[in-house]
């Protein structure tokens, strides 16, 4: 048997899908912030354009190839193929797991509104925003952990290591980072985290300047 492929077409058109969600989501932010947002608004719009947009389509593709009777494995199609792609590195997204299905109907109808509901607080500058970002994100950090941990504790039986690609992009990155797979998904732990701690500084803030003003 021939060596397997370490990068193939499937890849690069999943990857280039990625990218391009990320420039649309630039883009996005450049014209819908009004020009005095800050820096850290400007990064919160473009991740959480990114990550809705991603949850969306890339993994809404997956849920609707994963109901109903269908998987990954004995499905076709553009969406089915990139999906089959990782499943060389983590074949529970072949075959409808219960465990990861159940996570991604939370994050694809719970997840993408509240990216959308956020976005819209962002472009009114409306700090109700910091309370969602905090929600959103927990619900991130929790998403990854409970789709690795499982695995972890019965020995890692579905991951493939054998591949350059499948152990450094698709699943080191992401192992390490607790989060669910796709390219680089570290950033679904580090981003959040972030989030989390600016909106708490907002919040802790305002409250103290509230409370402040009440003693005096």
């Amino acid at each position: 048997m021939g060596e397997q492929q370490i990068f193939t077409a499937t890849s690069f058109f999943s990857l280039a899908g990625v990218a391009g969600v990320a420039v649309a989501a630039v883009a996005a932010s450049r014209a819908l912030l009004p020009k005095s947002a800050t820096w850290q608004d400007k990064l919160t719009f473009v991740w959480l354009a990114f990550d809705g947009i991603i949850h969306l389509i890339f993994e809404g593709s997956f849920l609707y190839l994963s109901t109903f009777g269908r998987s990954v494995n004995t499905s076709t199609g553009v969406f089915a193929e990139m999906w089959k792609e990782y499943t060389l590195a983590d074949t529970r997204w072949g075959v409808s797991d219960p465990t990861v299905v159940s996570l991604e109907i939370l994050t694809v109808l719970g997840g993408v509104p509240l990216c959308w509901y956020i976005l819209g607080l962002l472009v009114k500058s409306d700090p109700a925003r910091h309370y969602w970002i905090v929600v959103l994100s927990v619900a991130e950090l929790y998403g990854g952990w409970m789709t690795f941990c499982p695995e972890w504790l019965s020995g890692s039986p579905s991951l493939n290591t054998s591949n350059i690609l499948f152990l450094w992009v698709y699943l080191v990155v992401c192992v390490l980072a607790s989060f669910a797979p796709w390219f680089m998904n570290s950033i679904w732990v580090v981003i959040p985290l972030w989030l989390m701690v600016d909106s708490y500084n907002h919040i802790a803030r305002s409250l103290r300047e509230v409370a402040k003003i009440k003693r005096n």
